[in-house]
């Protein structure tokens, strides 16, 4: 890698441009705080475009949209991946915010009272870092999955694309969430004889496509995701350690759908016998691929500052680091509420973190730091008014 260009010094640093990011940059634009969004790909989107081809949301459109945007689709259809993809891609475009796209970020870390962000051969001072990525970053495979012999094809969720990508014969695919369900269903379809590892995550009782779900729907995101399951209620405290570790129900696939195709449940994998899978009943597979649906790890090690806790997950408050002021995460699964990684509940946590950016440049315009003009129209609300935000 080259050397370093010279040290640039701005107010934030956003690093991620998916939905979580682009709403941080809405708000922060709106209030008028310099910043900057770091993307990795190659195209605000790809992150989504990425994803395997047969992908469609399980929210419909009338939830898809960012603020100020609406999703431009029917609002009880269920877009496509590369739709999310371009959409992303449109707001940002329409909103100018000032994305730099393929910089990969390579380290953070704390200079003084300030962040020290590498990036693409540049070094970015700032006061504040807002990591604006989802919980799923880095695949999780189980170690004994090197036992397995290499003529079986293996592919992490993140890495399929489409049946066309596998060998004749056999799929065992690991993970019975809806990732592992939706791709089973799939193979299954394609003349690939398919087993579905995993426990029972239960599903929901209708399909996401009919009259009935038009009437729940809102129910289920806006009031039980939004304003129920939270880490401020006791039923949201309770169900958050389990809804950390273990898929939710199935969506879109029913146990009938899957058995249909001609998916065969079996029990969990457990091991390797013979360079084969073993399952926990003792069973084992004679199969051509396996499909690792097994999720992911959070995949922060370039965040050089101790603020993991033992499972390598951010320690934080509602996205806020207490221990490094200037430090926030927005995205995460169940970072607030259950909603926090869905594209509707992703605008409340984002608006939240910029209230606290804005209240800390007030606080340090006390130690020679410019602080920003008070925003215009009875809507903006003052820096002490977005402190009392932080507790509502």
């Amino acid at each position: 890698m080259e050397g370093m260009h010279a040290l640039e010094r701005v107010d934030t640093v956003v690093i991620g441009a998916g939905q979580s990011g682009l709403s941080v940059g809405h708000h922060l634009k709106r209030l008028g705080v310099p910043f900057v969004i770091l993307e990795s790909n190659p195209r605000v989107g790809d992150s989504w475009r990425r994803r395997w081809d047969s992908l469609r949301l399980f929210t419909p459109a009338k939830y898809d949209g960012l603020v100020g945007m609406p999703f431009p689709a029917p609002p009880h259809s269920f877009p496509t991946k590369d739709e999310m993809g371009d959409y992303l891609a449109a707001y940002a475009e329409r909103f100018e915010l000032p994305v730099r796209t393929g910089v990969r970020v390579e380290r953070v870390t704390k200079a003084g009272d300030r962040y020290l962000v590498s990036a693409g051969g540049r070094q970015i001072e700032a006061a504040n870092v807002v990591i604006a990525m989802a919980s799923y970053q880095v695949p999780r495979i189980p170690a004994f999955s090197r036992e397995l012999s290499p003529d079986i094809l293996q592919l992490h969720s993140s890495e399929y694309r489409n049946p066309e990508q596998l060998r004749p014969g056999g799929v065992l695919v690991v993970g019975a969430g809806n990732s592992g369900a939706e791709i089973a269903a799939e193979t299954a379809l394609h003349a690939h004889p398919t087993w579905l590892s995993g426990r029972d995550t239960g599903h929901l009782p209708f399909s996401i496509d009919g009259r009935v779900a038009r009437l729940v729907t809102p129910v289920i995101f806006r009031v039980v995701f939004h304003r129920v399951l939270t880490v401020d209620t006791p039923m949201g405290r309770k169900a958050r350690p389990g809804m950390m570790k273990h898929s939710g129900p199935l969506i879109r696939q029913k146990p009938a759908n899957l058995a249909a195709a001609g998916v065969q449940r079996v029990a969990r994998m457990t091991g390797v016998r013979d360079g084969v899978p073993m399952l926990d009943d003792g069973t084992v597979l004679q199969i051509e691929n396996v499909v690792w649906c097994t999720g992911f790890h959070a995949g922060m090690s370039w965040l050089d500052l101790p603020v993991m806790d033992a499972d390598g997950e951010p320690i934080h408050e509602r996205g806020l680091v207490a221990a490094h002021p200037g430090l926030y995460f927005v995205g995460l699964h169940f970072l607030y509420s259950l909603s926090s990684t869905m594209i509707h509940g992703v605008a409340r946590d984002a608006e939240r973190i910029v209230r606290a950016i804005v209240a800390r440049r007030g606080r340090r315009a006390g130690d020679g730091t410019p602080s920003m003009p008070q925003p215009s129209g009875g809507r903006e609300r003052s820096s002490s008014a977005a402190r009392e935000s932080l507790s509502t």
